[in-house]
């Protein structure tokens, strides 16, 4: 009786081989680099004034910021409420805080005068300060704070 020599170089093994090889290298061939999506250009905290604030009222495909007590919010995101055409688009640009304490969104709401020292709301009631804080909360925790406002002349201290 003739032993049977027994060789791993079957066509069967040969194709199995190759398919293995192919797997492993769809598994680790190298990948394209993945193109994550672009974030805002990053925003610095600044100091402004009622003057320089005007600027960002949302006109001309600006940024829209608002002030609440001396804080500057981005509030771009909602630039259908407070850009132009939208319903509160008169504090764009603005120190807000006066009518928001007042709910009030009329113009005279508004201080005329931009180069006046900044409104130190202190004739405002206990329930106009409690508006004026639930606004400043809602705006805390949804738009980013991008600086402070001051009065004219008051830059350089800031």
């Amino acid at each position: 009786m003739a032993a049977e020599v027994m060789t791993i170089a079957t066509p069967i093994n040969f194709i199995l081989g190759s398919l293995f090889i192919v797997l492993l290298y769809w598994h680790f061939r190298p990948k394209a680099p993945i193109d994550l999506p672009r974030g805002p250009p990053p925003t610095v905290f600044k100091t402004y004034t009622p003057k320089t604030l005007i600027e960002f009222n949302g006109e001309d495909n600006r940024p829209v910021y608002l002030a609440v007590r001396g804080r500057i919010f981005d509030v771009s995101p909602g630039r259908n409420f407070y850009g132009p055409g939208g319903p509160y688009e008169n504090f764009a640009g603005r120190d807000a805080s006066r009518g928001l304490a007042h709910q009030s969104f009329d113009e005279d709401m508004l201080t005329k005068d931009l180069d006046a020292p900044l409104d130190d709301l202190k004739d405002l009631d206990a329930e106009q300060l409690e508006n004026l804080q639930s606004w400043e909360d809602r705006f805390s925790e949804k738009y980013l704070v991008v600086g402070k406002l001051v009065a004219v002349g008051d830059e350089a201290s800031a």
